[in-house]
């Protein structure tokens, strides 16, 4: 795609003016690296990480039916949230596919914002409208809002350093809306802790505009603090160490959230919602294939779309995901496996098959990076 007819985030002109190395995601022009990929990992690792995700999707849903539509569409219980708490969850098709996977915001008894996939907003906001029988009030929001994502073991203090808000209270998938100037001045600020990448780290929303302040802000009080920009490639490599699942790889509308090792997030017993009676007969009937995690004991790196095999060669499976892990100094990865403990037992051995070569892996529960 030509750079002319990709979408910039409100960042874009920064990131450019650092040297970043862009390239096209979900319809965006977006830096993959500024300093390297390994050094901005290892940074979110041990100091802090600046992340622009601007380019993801924010839909908000209000009004008397609000509630009713999110309990529809995802498959997450909703009603377990209270003002200022989030939620991670997937919306699926009627045969129990994903949609995609998103996070659910409660702002208020009848206002909710849903945070979905760059590559999917276009998809998703259709779907949306095609399922909302009880007509709840729907706004593509995209546009308007910016979005970054601070992470690692000192971002709640590089934060701290520029406001008044108390973000140290902020529990896990809980969030703050400082309405009043207390955070650089600026209204319209969801101030939230969730994250991708098995640190510590907030989410900051804003209104597209503020956006470079708050960048320039957080860089300037945390550089000292050893904050680096981080690309799409450091955001991948540590997603993946944490074992979070990417969608398009790891989740797709072929595979469903007991496949993908989501079955906490899949609540069959909240009431009706799309692709309920499909998972329920899934579960009844028994799961065919599972997301495994496995760390390879040869050196090579797992790439998506190679071949999982048995010792005797025979294919059983494909990779999703797969890195080499700056933590552990060896490829990582995720895929799918037939549902039998002999490829879902951590422990068991795998081969990933490596053009000419059958590599050696062993079955391994995420997180694979070890916290000190």
């Amino acid at each position: 795609m030509e750079s002319a007819s990709l979408q910039k985030t409100p960042l874009h002109a920064a990131h450019v003016s650092l040297g970043a190395k862009m390239m096209p995601f979900g319809g965006f022009d977006m830096p993959v690296q500024y300093s390297g990929i390994i050094d901005e990992h290892m940074a979110v690792r041990e100091a802090a990480g600046l992340f622009d995700v601007s380019h993801m999707g924010e839909v908000l849903v209000t009004g008397p039916e609000a509630f009713s539509f999110v309990q529809h569409l995802v498959t997450n219980d909703a009603a377990r949230l209270v003002d200022g708490q989030a939620m991670y969850t997937v919306m699926c098709r009627p045969d129990g596919g994903i949609v995609d996977d998103l996070l659910v915001y409660r702002l208020a008894e009848q206002q909710y914002l849903l945070v979905i996939n760059a590559a999917n907003i276009d998809k998703d906001w259709a779907w949306m409208q095609a399922n909302n029988p009880m007509e709840a009030t729907l706004e593509n929001q995209s546009d308007a809002y910016g979005l970054l994502a601070i992470q690692g073991p000192r971002a709640f203090e590089i934060v701290q350093s520029i406001t008044e808000v108390p973000v140290g209270d902020l529990k896990f998938y809980h969030f703050l809306q400082p309405d009043d100037g207390s955070f650089l001045g600026l209204s319209d600020v969801i101030l939230s802790y969730t994250g991708y990448t098995g640190e510590p780290g907030m989410e900051i929303y804003c209104r597209a505009e503020d956006t470079e302040q708050i960048w320039q802000a957080l860089l300037e009080a945390g550089t000292p603090q050893g904050l680096k920009p981080a690309g799409l490639g450091a955001r991948d490599t540590l997603r993946l160490e944490a074992g979070f699942c990417l969608y398009g790889n790891d989740l797709t509308d072929n595979t469903s959230p007991l496949e993908g090792g989501l079955g906490w997030l899949t609540k069959l017993d909240k009431g009706d919602f799309i692709g309920r009676e499909a998972l329920l007969a899934q579960k009844a009937e028994g799961l065919t294939r599972k997301l495994v995690g496995f760390v390879m004991t040869e050196r090579g790196i797992p790439r998506a779309g190679y071949s999982l095999v048995d010792e005797s060669g025979t294919e059983i499976g494909i990779v999703t995901s797969g890195t080499q892990s700056p933590i552990l100094g060896q490829g990582i990865g995720l895929g799918y496996v037939p549902n039998a403990p002999a490829f879902t037992t951590p422990g068991e051995t795998l081969y990933v098959q490596a053009r000419n070569r059958q590599l050696k892996a062993v079955v391994t529960r995420p997180p694979f990076h070890k916290k000190k």
